[in-house]
């Protein structure tokens, strides 16, 4: 096990790129069960979460190779085990995006219930809804027992815009027999991604980037040599990074598109950022004043399914809002346990109102000082290594390995932006 020792109140400065998004790397890792051929996927993040997803890929049966850092090979042919261990499958939420490829590629899906962050109620339901519209049967016995004689195209509306259960659905549906059209799809970047990549093998879908996808189904699909787009959730967190530290950083390797929404509610705390080509940079000496509504009033910045605002970001943005001059409400929407970390920036002497578990009132700017932390998810995580970095003192943070599910070789890339930051070895007895 590990803690961070972090030695705050230095602004960062620098330039470092920016890793492949997590959350396609997971989708395109299960996809790849679709084919028989050999599948390439690039830039893949080199964290946790993805290490998982191989394992689980070869307990399965597949072929995994890794081929240089972030490029691995995966192939798998007949017999695919349709069993995923309970060992694995409560490491991480991901683990429930192997129903769709195994049904459509065995007939059946036998998994423990998923693991991964406590952030609330987090439902399977609508994975359910679709998968049983196009024809799986689903039994529930303290572990998802997935089974279907054939799946067939199906006009599936979900119940809410679940970004795993659409990606589930698509997976299906590539090689469901007949035509599928999925209503309410959620359509954030990671499942552009998912939908691009198995077009490229060989699928048919249309209306990818909005919430109306339709796919025709085949009878196979080949295999690809597919790269994984720049993962905004990592990128936004630097931005927000050099921000709270007063500092500037030059980001390359980023997809402007994706920074449209995430702009905007930067905006209404001061924070802006220049792009060039694929590099953003954020300069130094921002105005770090909340920006008020027509009328001088509070404004509120919250979350919502792509394109708006994302709620993996949220908590990023309660740790800004502390060195902000001004005050801002900040609501997640989403997710109802994701603002319970708020009680240790308390502590470390933020000006935070939390409201009930969706949304906070937070005033700055304030003077944060060290403490010993306690990550309890991947975002939540993150924030507290920025607040810690913008706090006087030291701190200290434990439980990184949820951190780390989501950041690629974090330590080492913010000791080259100047971070004082160490991964220590720590040992219970």
């Amino acid at each position: 096990m590990h803690e961070y020792h972090i030695e705050g109140g230095i602004p960062i400065k620098g330039t470092v790129r920016a890793s492949g998004n997590k959350n396609a790397a997971l989708p395109c890792i299960a996809a790849a069960l679709l084919t028989e051929e050999p599948v390439v996927l690039r830039n893949i993040p080199q964290i946790a979460d993805t290490g998982v997803m191989f394992e689980i890929l070869t307990s399965l049966g597949a072929n995994v190779e890794q081929l240089e850092p972030n490029t691995w090979r995966i192939q798998a042919k007949k017999p695919i085990s349709s069993e995923i261990p309970q060992t694995l499958s409560k490491k991480l939420r991901a683990s429930i995006l192997f129903a769709g490829p195994l049904i459509a590629r065995t007939g059946k899906a036998v998994l423990p219930p998923p693991g991964g962050d406590v952030i609330g109620r987090r439902r399977l339901d609508t994975h359910f809804l679709a998968l049983t519209e196009l024809g799986a049967r689903v039994e529930i016995n303290g572990v998802f027992s997935f089974s279907a004689n054939k799946l067939a195209g199906a006009d599936i509306f979900l119940d809410e815009a679940s970004v795993t259960a659409t990606e589930n659905a698509i997976m299906a549906a590539v090689l469901a027999e007949g035509d599928t059209i999925i209503t309410n799809a959620a359509s954030e970047p990671h499942i552009q991604d998912l939908c691009n990549m198995l077009i490229s093998m060989g699928a048919i879908i249309t209306g990818v980037g909005s919430n109306i996808l339709r796919i025709v189904g085949v009878q196979q699909l080949n295999g690809c040599d597919f790269t994984i787009g720049p993962d905004y959730m990592e990128i936004g967190s630097f931005i927000g990074l050099a921000a709270a530290t007063r500092g500037s950083i030059s980001i390359e390797g980023i997809n402007p598109r994706d920074m449209r929404p995430i702009k905007l509610a930067f905006g209404k705390l001061g924070i802006t950022w220049n792009i060039e080509g694929t590099t953003l940079s954020v300069p130094h000496g921002l105005p770090m004043k909340v920006n008020c509504d027509l009328g001088g009033m509070i404004p509120k910045i919250d979350d919502a399914p792509w394109p708006g605002f994302p709620p993996d970001l949220t908590s990023i943005m309660i740790v800004i809002a502390t060195q902000v001059e001004g005050t801002v409400l900040i609501h997640d929407k989403m997710f109802e346990s994701r603002m319970f970390f708020v009680d240790k920036l308390i502590s470390m002497g933020a000006r935070i109102t939390l409201c009930d578990p969706h949304r906070a009132v937070v005033s700055g700017p304030c003077t944060l000082h060290g403490d010993n932390l306690v990550s309890p998810d991947v975002r939540a995580g993150m924030a507290m290594i920025i607040a810690a970095m913008a706090a006087q003192g030291e701190s200290v943070i434990s439980n990184v390995y949820q951190v780390e599910r989501g950041y690629e070789r974090l330590t080492e890339r913010l000791q080259m932006l100047g971070a004082h930051i160490n991964k220590v070895d720590i040992c219970h007895p």
